[in-house]
């Protein structure tokens, strides 16, 4: 009998496809009557939630504000959607815009969240956080012995920033530690100094990108320009361009430093829910570098537009990318100011693909050269980043997903494999720095200055 049914439905839903595709009024009146069931369950959804507010509001054991209310259910709303987006109100915004102009007081530290905590994803060189020693992947649990679950991202931040020379006390959890770890932090005004650099042996300039703020390309710029006038430009074997632990920024500032590294070309794509507002984004302004090599550093704490730029160099064959596999956070958020008063809102509105059509969301870019470090063993338990594939609610990737990297640099140059091997790969050195699972033929292969 279950047969017979099953197939007496099937034939209808045929019959209904066949008067679909055959007749346009009949698809007219189906979508129309389509639309009007699926209005007519927003509406009752938002019916729901008229009815709730109203219950809160004469019910509750206190009296509410009803901005709190409003802002509570937007960020209830947007929390649902992904890690990234997510509304900020007028006092987040306002401090967004400070952070991205690259001063704002703080500690300095790049965070998501992560199931109710706040996960660090790196923090910001020579600031309160990174002298104290937060490194990647430590989970914040507390500020001030307040608990963080239950805050939003915004709210946890806006408890870290504060007055220069204001004291916090963090617990952080580690990977396999025995108990969390209390860290206390002296604010400070955090200039973000995106770009530093210097000669190394007098033949490789050393540039080092931690952000991507509104500064980020003229620093670039800085730096290349003063590598050249202290290095002749026949005695200059090449360029390494250090992205580790870089959790990104402006995606236009990510095109600029890419224009700057490189003459021509696409950058990056951008890809929303429909094909018409793909956007694609190519190099300007010539290469400052004057084609001479380049090495790019990635490891699990590169993300974003660290991740754009690697890729779009990479895919040019214009650098060789050492390191470790990057984050893979491949998501836009577009910022969405909603009004005086009223903040703005954080949505992911689109995936970005590299130059050949790679999309990094939850894969990440892949070095061409793996090269692992030594860890210290206090390090060991917070040496790896899982990566944006293990974040709760990620967009899914375009294919297999990828666990995150190594993201430990060690502080002394001199014990820096990476590094080594950026430098040897330059010289035209045999480079041969552990690289895990690489060919060895081609380690052992001479590079062409």
């Amino acid at each position: 009998m279950r047969k017979h049914v099953g197939f007496f439905l099937g034939t209808v839903a045929g019959a209904c496809l066949t008067l679909l595709v055959a007749s346009p009024q009949g698809a007219h009146l189906f979508a129309v009557a389509n639309a009007a069931a699926h209005a007519d369950n927003t509406y009752s959804q938002l019916n729901l939630f008229g009815e709730v507010f109203e219950k809160i509001k004469t019910d509750y054991v206190e009296k509410p504000e009803d901005s709190k209310l409003v802002e509570g259910a937007i960020n209830g709303m947007i929390s649902s959607l992904d890690p990234h987006s997510r509304y900020m109100n007028e006092k987040g915004w306002a401090e967004m815009q400070e952070t991205t102009h690259g001063e704002f007081g703080g500690l300095g530290i790049e965070v998501t969240m992560e199931d109710g905590f706040v996960k660090v994803v790196a923090p910001i060189d020579d600031t309160p956080a990174s002298r104290a020693g937060i490194m990647s992947g430590d989970v914040i649990t507390s500020i001030d012995d307040e608990q963080i679950q239950g805050l939003t991202l915004d709210q946890a931040v806006n408890k870290m920033k504060g007055a220069p020379n204001s004291s916090i006390r963090l617990k952080v959890v580690r990977k396999d530690a025995d108990k969390p770890i209390e860290v206390s932090i002296t604010r400070e005004i955090i200039r973000v100094r995106p770009v530093k650099y210097h000669v190394e042996g007098g033949d490789i300039g050393y540039i080092r990108i931690t952000s991507f703020n509104e500064q980020t390309t003229e620093g670039l710029r800085k730096a290349i320009g003063e590598i050249q006038k202290q290095v002749p430009q026949d005695k200059l074997d090449g360029y390494v361009v250090d992205l580790r632990n870089n959790p990104g920024g402006l995606l236009d500032q990510a095109v600029s430093v890419t224009s700057t590294l490189m003459q021509r070309g696409e950058v990056v794509s951008t890809r929303g829910r429909n094909p018409e507002e793909t956007q694609r984004f190519t190099a300007h302004g010539g290469d400052m570098t004057k084609g001479k090599p380049l090495v790019v550093l990635i490891n699990g704490g590169s993300a974003s537009a660290s991740e754009i730029v690697a890729g779009a160099l990479h895919d040019h064959k214009r650098a060789t990318l050492i390191g470790t596999r990057s984050f893979g956070k491949g998501s836009v958020q577009t910022i969405i100011p909603l009004g005086a008063g009223n903040g703005a809102l954080a949505l992911t509105t689109a995936r970005y693909f590299t130059p050949s059509g790679h999309s990094i969301q939850a894969l990440g870019i892949k070095p061409d050269i793996e090269v692992l470090q030594d860890v210290p063993d206090e390090f060991k338990t917070r040496s790896e980043l899982k990566g944006e594939a293990s974040m709760r609610g990620h967009l899914s990737a375009e294919g297999a997903e990828q666990t995150g990297s190594q993201s430990y640099v060690p502080p002394d140059e001199k014990n820096d494999k990476a590094l080594a091997a950026a430098f040897n790969q330059l010289r035209g050195v045999t480079v041969n720095a552990d690289a895990k699972n690489a060919d060895k033929a081609a380690q052992k292969r001479p590079v062409p200055n």
